[in-house]
């Protein structure tokens, strides 16, 4: 019998290989929320090819945001790695609107829209993702789904059961309190579904609210015979108001394309609860860091309004470019003490009590609901008595109506020590 031989250098070989995909899985799956199968980036990077790695974007909105940032940012680390980025507008599927995380039905959207919306995108991704030919590839998706035929659609809906739709918490949760679901809206996720068919998708990016979109995809892709993507989730950001998930919608966004003082100032109105989330997701600090600013803020070593300012300061870097982040700081600093405005705001929605049909608001009667005062009459007199500034213009008129949209951001003003920061929601 012959010796068995074994050859070092190709052994060092394939254990640096290894190494290296271990490594590689390691930096791409950081701050996942959700991957499945979870074993499944080791055997597509084993492959031995670029992935195709898709993240979809309905242009419901001309602005993308933080929140937005968040899966960009992933999707850039998998460029980083060798991989293309396969990048979705879903100028079709926004005309059903995602229903994902929504407790009504969404409203539709004109093509003129969603087109002018579209346009936008590619550029303020840009601010994130690299753009060259062989890191990207972009996509409409209304490539594949506008020539679909009833048949195709039929079999689509074939795939899946109510049921199986009813699982989906947002469904399920309208079905419970008897809110309308449309029939269009149980199609969003086959339509989503298919485009990681159309593409070929190796792996899918997604906000956790998109779990059930993209395990539909897995599915069609397997009734399609095609090996199914892995699917990676990212955590949801919540918004300057601290509660809702980050959307243009509930106003409580941060715009990519926000000039770095306005982008400073919203930062600053991020809950103490959520800077290290902000450092984790938004920035370019690194896990590391943010977990031990966490550690400070729990055991009182670090100084909150400290840290939110480095945070501000890293996001409008990572922008704006570096130097952008202290400039801001030294703006929003003059602002606020020629106005000497105290840098932590209570943020507060324009209630809607205080919206006449006219769209306008009564001052005092906003005061009365906001709770800053007891009475439209006490509102009054306060007014009068030169007690009430908006945004430090100091208001004399008594019976003074503003129009709701000029609210928005606007700073009111009770006597020296009492300030709530308007929002505007969208209906």
């Amino acid at each position: 019998m012959l010796p068995v031989t074994t050859d070092p250098g190709r052994e060092a070989l394939l254990a640096s290989a290894t190494m290296k995909r271990a490594a590689d899985v390691d930096r791409l799956t950081a701050g996942a929320e959700l991957i499945e199968p979870q074993d499944g980036l080791p055997g597509k990077l084993a492959l031995g090819r670029p992935l195709r790695v898709k993240l979809g974007l309905d242009p419901t909105r001309p602005d993308l945001h933080l929140g937005h940032a968040v899966l960009l940012r992933k999707l850039r680390q998998f460029q980083d790695a060798g991989h293309l980025a396969v990048l979705i507008v879903g100028d079709y599927t926004a005309r059903i609107g995602d229903p994902s995380g929504r407790s009504e039905l969404r409203p539709s959207m004109s093509v003129e829209q969603i087109e002018a919306n579209a346009r936008t995108y590619l550029d303020q991704a840009g601010k994130v993702i690299r753009l060259e030919e062989e890191s990207l590839e972009l996509r409409r998706n209304s490539e594949w789904l506008a020539p679909m035929g009833m048949d195709e659609v039929l079999r689509l809906t074939s795939s899946v059961t109510v049921a199986q739709m009813l699982e989906r918490d947002d469904f399920h949760a309208r079905y419970a309190a008897h809110k309308p679901i449309s029939l269009v809206e149980f199609l969003y996720p086959l339509l989503q579904g298919q485009d990681s068919v159309a593409v070929e998708a190796d792996v899918e990016l997604g906000g956790t609210d998109q779990t059930f979109n993209l395990l539909m995809g897995r599915e069609l892709q397997k009734a399609a015979l095609q090996d199914p993507q892995v699917v990676l989730t990212m955590p949801l950001i919540e918004g300057t108001d601290g509660v809702r998930k980050m959307s243009k919608s509930y106003n409580n966004y941060v715009g990519l394309t926000d000039p770095p003082e306005e982008m400073f100032g919203r930062l600053m109105r991020v809950p103490d609860g959520l800077i290290a989330k902000y450092m984790r997701l938004c920035t370019a600090l690194g896990h590391e860091v943010a977990d031990e600013v966490e550690r400070g803020l729990a055991d009182g070593s670090a100084r909150a309004v400290e840290q939110k300012r480095r945070m501000a300061r890293e996001v409008v870097d990572l922008y704006h470019g570096m130097g952008a982040g202290r400039q801001a700081e030294a703006a929003f600093d003059r602002v606020h003490k020629e106005r000497e405005l105290p840098e932590e705001i209570a943020v507060v929605p324009v209630p809607e009590g205080a919206i006449g049909a006219n769209g306008r608001v009564f001052l005092p009667k906003l005061l009365v609901l906001l709770e800053l005062v007891s009475s439209s009459s006490e509102g009054r007199r306060l007014i009068l008595q030169k007690g009430v500034r908006i945004d430090s213009r100091l208001i004399s008129d008594p019976n003074l109506e503003i129009s709701v949209e000029n609210l928005h951001d606007s700073v009111v003003q009770i006597g020296r020590r009492r300030f709530v920061r308007l929002v505007v929601q969208d209906s």
